[in-house]
């Protein structure tokens, strides 16, 4: 991926276009150009959106965009046939065991319910009735001042 990185900064040096000239003229980020110039393909999550962006950088550039893209599929053929194939079946297994989680059909009948914490809610609902007694005796209070029943003339002394 270095060499495929090193053919495109040498490209666009020789024909005098800056990073941020190429990333303007193909609405690409400096830092996707970047990172593909530096060979950094771990900075991509997807590896055909990375294709596309040195296709289209290197047509930009005047490159044959095949080879370097027949380039980039011998070096990542040569990087993934280095993971161990006991990886690549448990991480097959983990996906379809996902996908089998997804697609289940519940039925009403089979369906585990949620088991909720009961406590939760008895402490929100004592809340609850604080409040509520709380503003009812506020309320009284407010309506009878020391026993006494407020009038109009009386509340504003």
């Amino acid at each position: 991926m270095n060499e495929i990185g090193e053919m495109l900064h040498l490209a666009r040096e020789s024909s005098g276009v800056s990073l941020k000239e190429a990333s303007k003229d193909l609405d690409i980020k400096i830092e996707i150009l970047e990172n593909i110039e530096d060979g950094r393909t771990g900075a991509f999550k997807d590896i055909f959106e990375l294709k596309n962006y040195i296709s289209s950088y290197a047509k930009y550039l005047c490159l044959d965009a095949n080879k370097l893209i027949d380039d980039f599929n011998e070096y990542m053929f040569e990087y993934t046939s280095k993971i161990p194939v006991k990886e690549l079946e448990k991480t097959i297994e983990l996906k379809v065991k996902e996908e089998d989680k997804k697609s289940e059909v519940a039925s009403p009948y089979t369906k585990q319910s949620k088991k909720y914490n009961h406590f939760v809610y008895i402490l929100i609902y004592i809340a609850i009735i604080i409040m509520v007694l709380l503003a009812i005796l506020w309320s009284i209070k407010q309506v009878t001042i020391d026993q006494n029943k407020t009038t109009t003339i009386s509340y504003r002394k």
